[in-house]
């Protein structure tokens, strides 16, 4: 969820996550899901189903803004565009894989910022494995390791494709030019 964390523009308050949760719901959700035998993380697990809810009601957020009404209301000036469904779409999240329904409208117009279009993963995985190849760790291990421990297939060449991308923009910083300015050195003192 950093995604949603990181679209926070300059300027914007960020509201303190632990005032906006309710610790009596959460114990009582985690309590009901021990009962009822469900697991909290991974695969089909509460956290995951959380994740779900939390991005399908942003989505919709984000098409009433597109459209300019609430759901079930007629757009003002008759109806030009309004809501047409959904999709599915399976997203790779911090909490495992996520089947999410997508919200479309009529025009096509419609472009989520959240879960982009043809986005299959969330930023919070590309880092871990960034994070885990810099520790040194190959693609297959990688690939294994999100296996085991989120439930998550994710191929050797996409997990290639996350490094690659990443080394590119090393290069590309690398190579740019410098300023004319002057730049000060540091000398370790030697003894």
């Amino acid at each position: 969820m950093t995604d949603v964390m990181n679209g926070i523009k300059a300027g914007e308050a960020a509201v303190d996550v632990t005032d906006a949760v309710d610790d009596g719901l959460v114990a009582e959700l985690v309590a009901r899901a021990q009962a009822d035998g469900v697991k909290l993380t991974g695969e089909g697990g509460l956290l995951a189903e959380l994740t779900r809810r939390v991005l399908e009601s942003a989505l919709e957020g984000e098409l009433t803004g597109h459209l300019g009404h609430e759901p079930g209301e007629r757009a003002e000036g008759g109806r030009e565009n309004y809501r047409n469904g959904h999709r599915s779409k399976t997203v790779t999240t911090e909490a495992g894989p996520v089947q999410i329904a997508v919200p479309r409208d009529r025009a096509g117009t419609f472009e989520p910022q959240l879960v982009k279009k043809r986005q299959r993963r969330l930023g919070g995985v590309d880092e871990m494995v960034l994070s885990l190849s810099a520790k040194g760790l190959t693609h297959g291990e990688i690939s294994a390791h999100l296996a085991e421990v989120y439930g998550t297939e994710m191929s050797k060449s996409t997990i290639s494709t996350i490094t690659d991308s990443v080394m590119a923009g090393m290069t590309e910083w690398q190579n740019r030019p410098l300023d004319s300015g002057r730049f000060p050195l540091v000398v370790a003192n030697q003894q």
